[in-house]
């Protein structure tokens, strides 16, 4: 009996649990646990708010042991607004939550455990110089505290949020699982979205469906948010290797999102559509021609399915240029002139609206205030050419960056290292950066969610090819010998920050 209970006594010292509560951060653990207990009635003063008690324990052990669990959480609801989606999850404040529980395990793995291994990378660097540059754009901005308002309520998280994923985001199974879990989300609100439509419910224009009472109460923002599950969905049906149940889930995630995309009736949604399955077909069509043709033909069913023409904006029965194109080319000229005097800094982060009528072209009575309906001219209106400058070059150091990692997990298909999980996260990650590329160019995205997601994603990947698939010395000598007629480096990622990035011939997609 004795030696059994000198076993469990060893085992619990010897576990991370039993190190803490004998060590000298004991204090500190007990306090932050008492403080976890009073933030449910505080938040919530309901009787309901003192049933987290009981289960805080078992919480903060979970969170403390699966940190990339709780920041994907964070993400997923934050992004398709599940909360909002289903209004019975709002009261439980997940959203807040798990917010708090990331930046507390971030906090406590980084600098009292270290078992988070920090590191930075060009692209994180990248990442950095805009998002200072849009901090510093607050100062200057047309209002500073609205535009602080809306840093410390969005964009600030999203900054925090970029770092964790990419560093926290590191074993095989962290991928598996938010490529999952990101269809699942989205299909979510994909079903959500085809209920409405069956039942007239959240209609715009009589036709045009959304889910009203959510920052989705836009068709054009919900088929975009659609469009980023919907390339996980066919890199799951198209990758072999990756077992039947993701084949059967990426065919009907697939199916539900497109669906949901033609409900919308939106035009930058289905081109985005059209995008994310060109980079699918250039990676199984090898004849461009035959591909545009495919693409051409399957974008007219799209359309005629969708039914644009029988839009009450932008339908058939306008002539000319329609009023909500009308609406778009007002906006982009008032964010133009934002930016042309306004060019360093922007007229500062969310403040577009507020300063539409100083630069628009046109009166109040030839029509109303938009927002830019472009993720470009939003960042140029809001911070300046230079923040515009600095935005796309991020976007194309994330498309380098992840465009070189499919290469190298393509060069090695065939081969025991192949990794069909990984490829098919990288794939659909990098079909989700396209169509962000072309659906943004009709909305408003250029200081949320989806562009920061795949950011930290693809350095995350970037990371994870570097520390499990190493180039040899030999190839990396190779490369070094190789140059060009004017004595530069044959590989154009050399130079730029990717250290193990290889010279090898990047299919078309």
């Amino acid at each position: 009996m004795n030696t059994i209970e000198e076993l469990n006594k060893a085992a619990l010292q010897e576990s991370w649990i039993g190190s803490l509560l004998n060590s000298k951060y004991k204090n500190k653990f007990v306090m932050v646990y008492c403080l976890l207990a009073a933030l449910p009635p505080l938040i919530l003063p309901h009787p309901v708010a003192l049933m987290p008690l009981a289960v805080i324990p078992l919480g903060l052990l979970f969170i403390l042991r699966k940190p990339f669990v709780v920041c994907l959480t964070f993400i997923l609801f934050s992004f398709f607004r599940l909360h909002e989606v289903v209004p019975q999850l709002d009261p439980i404040k997940i959203p807040l939550l798990t917010a708090l529980g990331s930046y507390f395990v971030l906090a406590w793995h980084i600098i009292l455990t270290r078992k988070v291994k920090v590191y930075w990378r060009r692209e994180h660097t990248i990442f950095a110089r805009f998002f200072g540059w849009v901090v510093l754009g607050i100062l200057f901005s047309s209002h500073p505290p609205s535009a602080f308002g809306t840093f410390t309520s969005v964009y600030v998280k999203i900054g925090i949020m970029v770092l964790a994923i990419s560093w926290l985001m590191t074993e095989k199974w962290h991928f598996k699982l938010a490529h999952l879990l990101i269809i699942c989300a989205g299909l979510i609100v994909g079903a959500v979205t085809l209920y409405n439509k069956a039942n007239g419910i959240g209609m715009v224009e009589e036709t045009r469906v959304t889910i009203p009472g959510t920052s989705l109460g836009d068709p054009n923002d919900l088929s975009l948010v659609l469009s980023f599950p919907m390339s996980y969905a066919i890199a799951f049906a198209v990758t072999r290797g990756t077992g039947k149940f993701k084949t059967l889930l990426g065919l009907i995630g697939f199916g539900v999102f497109i669906s949901a995309i033609i409900a919308t009736q939106s035009r930058g949604g289905l081109l985005a559509t059209i995008a994310v399955l060109g980079i699918f077909g250039l990676r199984i069509i090898k004849s461009k021609l035959l591909l545009i043709s495919i693409g051409s033909f399957g974008l007219m069913i799209l359309v005629a399915a969708a039914g644009i023409s029988d839009r009450k904006s932008g339908g058939a029965q306008e002539e000319g240029v329609d009023e909500s194109a009308m609406g778009r080319i007002h906006a982009w000229e008032a964010a133009f002139y934002m930016g042309l005097r306004n060019p360093m800094t922007g007229v500062g982060l969310s403040m577009f609206l507020d300063n539409y009528w100083d630069y628009a072209t046109h009166s109040k009575a030839e029509g109303k205030a938009h927002v830019t309906h472009s993720t470009w001219f939003q960042v140029l209106a809001e911070s300046g050419f230079v923040g515009l400058g600095l935005f796309l070059f991020m976007i194309y150091t994330i498309f380098l960056s992840i465009r070189a990692s499919l290469a190298r997990l393509d060069k090695l298909r065939g081969t025991p290292d192949y990794n069909p999980p990984i490829s098919a996260i990288t794939v659909g990650t990098y079909a989700g950066l396209v169509g962000f590329c072309i659906s943004g160019s009709f909305l408003s995205q250029g200081f949320l969610w989806p562009i920061y997601i795949i950011t930290s994603i693809s350095i995350a990947i970037a990371n994870f090819m570097d520390n499990h698939y190493p180039e040899s010395e030999s190839e990396l000598k190779n490369e070094e010998g190789t140059a060009d007629k004017k004595g530069k480096s044959a590989n154009p990622l050399k130079g730029k920050g990717y250290s193990n990035a290889k010279p090898v011939k990047v299919p078309d997609y």
